[in-house]
């Protein structure tokens, strides 16, 4: 029976078997899992048989949920079948040409640089900047 409360719920994401998760934190930070099984209300086993995440035990504290989830998993499902349906709806695609994996990788890059490197961005910033103010100048003129 479908009530008001199903149809305007305002959340989208919910913790459920199949649903792709990003580590917040541990020796994974960063890297993705599927949630296989859940085991209370403050953990669930996770699988990442893509991403060198091993199965285990991970709290919701430290996971945080994506739009991602793969459909048809049944739960306490085990390494070979997760892979299988992760290779079969292409979730590490999607992952990748999301929005927001484009932007940490992009903020993992910038960490990354050295000084010089860093000291290089901002003169092609300053070089931008200064291109965009010439040109706002002109078309007002």
């Amino acid at each position: 029976m479908v009530t008001d409360l199903d149809v305007d719920s305002t959340f989208k994401r919910f913790v459920e078997v199949g649903r792709v998760v990003l580590l917040k934190s541990g020796p994974y930070t960063g890297k993705i899992a599927v949630i296989a099984e859940i085991i209370d209300h403050k953990r669930a086993v996770i699988d990442g048989p893509t991403t060198s995440v091993p199965r285990q035990s991970y709290p919701y504290k430290h996971l945080t949920l994506t739009p991602l989830a793969l459909t048809k998993l049944p739960r306490g499902s085990r390494s070979g079948a997760i892979k299988k349906q992760l290779e079969k709806e292409d979730t590490l695609t999607k992952w990748n040409n999301s929005e927001w994996a484009k932007k940490r990788a992009a903020v993992e890059k910038r960490r990354g640089l050295n000084d010089f490197a860093r000291f290089s961005v901002m003169l092609e910033k300053k070089k931008r900047r200064d291109g965009v103010r010439k040109a706002v100048k002109a078309s007002k003129a």
